[in-house]
């Protein structure tokens, strides 16, 4: 056990502390330091990634190997091992997790109510989600996997507002469903394979030398792509994403939007894809016309909403749909349109949660009609709120408009198992979902931001705070950057979408 172990347990063994602080005022900075040495840990891991040459890897030598291995039997009867390790795809995905979790911090500073409880609460969750990052066994992975849900319902139950308690439940329940599913698809990839075999085990790149019949992959890739794609807000089974938005206190939101739904459309690619690859192409057009369905109704869905929270839930649906088109479509592009997606989106919400939270607190309302004129009294908060809204429309100069580019041009490169008019329809009106998307954005800008003040009470509010500008411009550089300069993400993710896609072929 080494560096991705402790990637994985220095934030439970932060919440640890958390608990075990005797003051009040020790909390948040216990969190903060153990989320702060998180980050620089992340840097050093994704330093010793690079490295080691693996961007530099040439094309006829693409990388199929993990890297920084910790391998442990552990119930070696049954095929279990602690197995963690990290590739391309991972690492992008622990050093947005890693950056959101340290702002998620920062945003909950002002948090009073039982705060030690939801600091440790909010640790736990994350590590849960770094174990699913870098589990590399399913059995492994899906326990994590239920680590990272399973708070999510304490977290919004008891900080949450509005119908908390509905929401938290909502979520809970269609979560686990997807879970069922999970767990249903991983036995039936043990069982089937350890029994023509010989060997039972549960270790990922194992599984994977094995081909699956045919007709097991018809019923078992669409029963574990949709238990992923309930996390990932998949039509019609998003439905919960919206409430679970908008009831959850800020760094809840954050993480929510910006990091769980992204396990989704991760585990869809890593296990879906990569282990059943037949059912992958008998069921890919069918999933990217339900992954268009999301784009579309999440961008009409965030026209009509009135409530500031709403707004961003249902856009964040629809920007997640792009991470399951990009999956669908199955071919070298879409794949790394939907690793950048999913690592634009989440900063880019983690960003919205983050500023509609500090908006809240000003102004004690979420309601459009409500607002107005802010940018005059809030103008650090109003410019991030502004450049979060480009990213999200697809501004050239920010990550969102990198990713997106990639997902919708991964129609001209096509494969042999879609339809190319069908593929090429859907994409032309997923692509629709950019104009729509400018629509609702300039629009609740505008209507929130610019003007006369309209409420009188308003007109006195203080802007960020240091530790509000250290939050947002973090989030804010860190879309600049990407959208700048993408070629070093665009690299690490790469070469491990290489081995996905000779299972493929």
């Amino acid at each position: 056990m080494g560096l991705l172990s402790l990637l994985v347990f220095l934030p439970f063994i932060t919440a640890l502390f958390v608990m075990a602080a005797p003051i009040q005022k020790q909390i948040r900075w216990i969190a903060l330091f153990g989320t702060g040495l998180h980050l620089i840990l992340t840097a050093i891991t994704t330093y010793k990634y690079v490295s080691v040459g693996l961007l530099s890897t040439s094309p006829e030598d693409k990388l199929t190997k993990l890297f920084l291995v910790e391998k442990i039997d552990w119930f070696t009867s049954i095929g279990i091992q602690y197995n963690l390790g990290v590739d391309g795809i991972s690492m992008a995905m622990v050093i947005l997790t890693s950056i959101i979790i340290f702002t998620g911090v920062l945003a909950s500073w002002n948090v009073e109510n039982r705060s030690k409880e939801f600091f440790a609460l909010l640790l736990v969750l994350v590590t849960g989600v770094f174990g699913v990052f870098l589990s590399f066994d399913l059995f492994l992975f899906f326990m994590f996997y239920e680590v990272a849900v399973l708070p999510m319902y304490l977290l919004i139950g008891v900080w949450g507002t509005g119908p908390k308690e509905y929401s938290a439940m909502k979520l809970t329940l269609m979560l686990m469903v997807g879970s069922a599913l999970i767990l249903v698809g991983f036995l039936a990839l043990y069982f089937i394979a350890g029994a023509k075999t010989g060997i039972y085990t549960f270790d990922l790149n194992s599984l994977a030398q094995f081909n699956y019949p045919k007709e097991f992959q018809s019923w078992a890739f669409p029963t574990i792509f949709v238990g992923f794609g309930i996390l990932g807000a998949l039509y019609p089974f998003h439905t919960w994403s919206p409430d679970g938005h908008a009831s959850a206190p800020t760094a809840v939101s954050m993480l929510h939007a910006g990091v769980l739904m992204k396990l989704g459309g991760y585990g869809a690619l890593r296990i879906a894809v990569y282990l059943l690859p037949e059912g992958a192409k008998e069921w890919g057009l069918f999933f990217m016309a339900l992954a268009t369905i999301n784009i579309l109704y999440g961008a009409f869905g965030a026209i009509k909403q009135k409530d500031l929270k709403f707004f961003t839930a249902y856009s964040s649906v629809s920007h997640c749909g792009l991470v399951l088109f990009g999956v669908a479509t199955l071919n070298f592009m879409g794949f790394k349109g939907a690793v950048l997606q999913m690592f634009s989106h989440g900063i880019m919400t983690g960003l919205f949660f983050a500023l509609i939270g500090m908006i809240y607190g000003r102004t004690h309302t979420r309601m459009i009609s409500e607002m107005g004129g802010l940018g005059q009294v809030m103008p650090w908060l109003s410019t991030s709120f502004y450049i979060a809204g480009l990213a999200s429309l697809g501004l050239p100069g920010f990550s969102g408009f990198i990713a997106e580019v990639h997902v919708f041009m991964a129609w001209f490169f096509g494969n042999a198992w879609h339809s190319i008019v069908f593929s090429r329809v859907l994409t032309i009106l997923a692509a629709m979902s950019i104009v729509v998307t400018a629509v609702y954005v300039l629009r609740g800008l505008g209507k929130v931001f610019l003007g006369p003040v309209q409420d009188p009470h308003h007109e006195n509010l203080t802007d960020a705070t240091i530790t509000e500008k250290l939050t947002t411009g973090m989030l804010v550089a860190t879309l600049a950057i990407v959208g700048v300069y993408p070629l070093p993400l665009i690299k690490l993710i790469e070469n491990s979408i290489y081995p996905i896609l000779n299972r493929l072929h």
